[in-house]
């Protein structure tokens, strides 16, 4: 399969139009037709639909798509890493940052470390939610995540343990403080304004409670950082939280934060990759720099190891 019809079909399938991509390719559009009718002929398969409004591709087309992005942004990394060999790191390495999450006091360290260790690397930082990062990583959009995760096996997916943040309940200063702990049966009837079931921190109270015979009362769904903080400021009611998390929301409005207990929850922090593509030279270097900045973090994981994840029992 020729490289650069790998090329000329996925900048046709990002702009939509032949004509579009011609212009940009700097190619006759005959010759660039020419070119997809022959990768057609050797995938044998019909790659684009043609319609009034431009081009799509077809089921097969959508698939070699995916695998075209990988194909060229690894060869890219190849370069790359080539010029820069025997020079120090150099290129772009993407890291994301799962919001609301111990991952947020790592962006600047980390910016600063990289600049001082690593001036040759480009930093890309996302800060977005987990199940948006996951994706990221498995289709090779992104190198590294922080994320709050890796206790259950991902297909495509690796995990390193990084630290355990304890969860909070959090309330406005208008509420009594139950103490510097709460047990699990004493939040439940509490109005409690939580993130969707599918977070993950969501997830683990949900869970908790469950084994407990426990109902929580779930009286509104935020996932916004800002407008649950706006809501506990004005004494609506109180939530959950992580540790990191739970320290800024008591900063910015005045209100408290118990541990609860009985049991106990831990919110696993975890830098995850592919399990699959191979990170560039760069990129292992900024993950060296990130698991050296995690190791200072209260809760940091002592001696973690990169691993696929196993539920734990």
């Amino acid at each position: 399969m020729n490289f650069r019809r790998l090329q000329y079909f996925v900048k046709i399938v990002d702009v939509g139009s032949l004509t579009q991509a011609a212009d940009i390719l700097h190619v006759a559009q005959p010759a660039l037709s020419q070119q997809i009718a022959t990768l057609e002929a050797e995938t044998r398969q019909k790659l684009l639909t043609r319609t009034k409004r431009g081009v799509t591709p077809t089921a097969a087309g959508t698939v070699l798509y995916r695998h075209a992005q990988l194909i060229l942004r690894q060869v890219e990394q190849a370069r790359t890493d080539m010029r820069a060999a025997g020079q120090g790191h150099s290129g772009a390495v993407s890291v994301g940052l799962a919001p609301g999450t111990a991952a947020a006091d790592l962006a600047v360290p980390l910016l600063r470390a990289v600049r001082e260790q690593h001036p040759g690397i480009v930093l890309y930082l996302n800060e977005t939610y987990g199940t948006t990062l996951s994706e990221l990583i498995m289709t090779g959009r992104m190198d590294l995540a922080v994320l709050y995760g890796g206790t259950t096996a991902v297909h495509g997916l690796s995990f390193r343990l990084l630290l355990l943040e304890p969860l909070y309940l959090v309330g406005p200063r208008q509420m009594a403080l139950p103490g510097e702990s709460v047990p699990l049966r004493d939040i439940v009837d509490l109005e409690l304004f939580l993130p969707r079931p599918y977070n993950i921190v969501r997830k683990m109270v949900d869970d908790v409670c469950a084994g407990s015979g426990l109902v929580p009362n779930v009286v509104a769904e935020i996932e916004s950082d800002g407008t649950l903080t706006a809501v506990i400021a004005d004494g609506l009611g109180a939530t959950v939280l992580p540790d990191s998390m739970a320290r800024r929301v008591v900063a910015a409005t005045g209100a408290w934060r118990s541990r609860i207990v009985e049991p106990s929850i831990e919110a696993p922090l975890a830098l995850c990759q592919s399990d699959n593509l191979p990170l560039s030279e760069p990129a292992q270097a900024v993950k060296a720099v990130l698991v050296e900045l995690a190791a200072s973090l209260p809760g940091a994981a002592p001696n973690s190891t990169h691993r696929k994840p196993v539920r734990r029992t």
